[in-house]
């Protein structure tokens, strides 16, 4: 089986996925559901070999990581095809793959719905903007289109880091550096901190996975810099409630006080099938005012999704409004609606 024919299929199918597993066919995600390549069931051997055909593509990558450590992540890029973002593992002592792929032009906007009130937070000149939601929401679809705003718009030096690297930039009225972790550099937390030496405007941080990332992003924030990162949470009190809880207890004052200066925009999204079985992304969106920055100052999280609610007219919208929203227009059902929902009884009085 060849890899680059099985990888052109998937794209010309339209796949978001494609999976290597001995045991079943090869499998592509298409929306929600799972189409086979054929039927061929794979054995250890066969995925050994897909696997190591891979790697024959991948620059500075050597098998040897996935077979001594059990897992690998990386990119490649296939010319005149697209690019993927690949996952070697190990399980039941074979090795396996799930490969995303990754188009080599970057998303319009309007077309993969992202609200113009998301795109204007690409106007801002410094602070913390997160985008945030569980693995496989758009975030980083998100994090390209607001990044090639950037790029297209204005001078500036935007610093990228990412592991790995997905969306490729080509250097627009901005420079772009982007650097993946483990190839360019051996940390976000390293390369984030070089980063702030490297004359920057804006800053692209994959994740933040600790509190040192967090810091050193928010003081980033604090010193001038736009700083875009993600979390996987999914609305802005959980994500507030996430960054302060990754401190210790006697940082927490300050971290409540640091993070209300400098924080100014959770997008929260996630991605919800439809009535003809594709998929909508759905946001909530807090641009942060003086209400809000109160409320994370005096460990008020709690009230903050009643701000969001009440403030539609500054951009704000709550997950379950904009599912409320999806649902009267006909686009989602309603047991998506309450699926997806942050407080599913509450939903359901609401679709009655």
């Amino acid at each position: 089986m060849d890899v680059i024919q099985l990888l052109t299929d998937a794209v010309e199918q339209h796949a978001s996925d494609v999976f290597i597993i001995a045991g079943m066919p090869v499998t592509y995600k298409i929306n929600e559901g799972f189409t086979r390549y054929d039927d061929q069931i794979l054995k250890p051997a066969d995925t050994h070999d897909l696997v190591s055909q891979i790697y024959n593509h991948a620059a500075d990558r050597d098998l040897q990581r996935a077979t001594s450590s059990g897992d690998d992540d990386f990119s490649i890029a296939i010319p005149g095809l697209s690019r993927f973002r690949v996952n070697v593992y190990k399980q039941r002592s074979s090795l396996a793959a799930v490969i995303r792929i990754i188009r080599f032009e970057l998303p319009n906007p309007s077309e993969v719905g992202i609200p113009q009130v998301v795109m204007d937070l690409a106007e801002r000149k410094k602070g913390l903007v997160l985008v945030t939601g569980t693995a496989g929401s758009g975030k980083s679809t998100t994090l390209a289109c607001l990044i090639d705003h950037i790029n297209k718009t204005r001078s500036e030096h935007i610093v990228t880091l990412e592991d790995p690297l997905e969306y490729l930039h080509r250097h627009s009225k901005s420079i772009i550096s982007q650097r993946e972790v483990l190839t360019d550099t051996e940390s976000y937390v390293k390369a984030l901190r070089a980063s702030l030496r490297q004359a920057p405007d804006v800053v692209l941080l994959g994740e933040m996975r600790d509190h040192e990332t967090i810091s050193v992003a928010m003081t980033a924030a604090e010193t001038g810099h736009l700083v875009f990162s993600t979390l996987h949470t999914v609305g802005a009190a959980n994500t507030i409630d996430r960054i302060v809880d990754a401190f210790a207890a006697n940082q927490q004052n300050q971290i409540r006080v640091q993070l209300s200066m400098v924080l100014q925009a959770v997008v929260s999204q996630q991605l919800v099938p439809t009535v003809e079985g594709r998929i909508t992304p759905v946001f909530e969106i807090m641009v942060v005012n003086n209400a809000v920055r109160n409320l994370i100052r005096e460990a008020k999280i709690h009230q903050i999704d009643s701000v969001i609610h009440s403030s539609g007219a500054e951009g704000m919208v709550t997950m379950d409004t904009s599912l409320v929203n999806l649902f009267k227009k006909g686009i989602i059902s309603d047991k998506s609606a309450i699926a997806y929902s942050s407080n599913p009884e509450l939903m359901l009085k609401k679709l009655v």
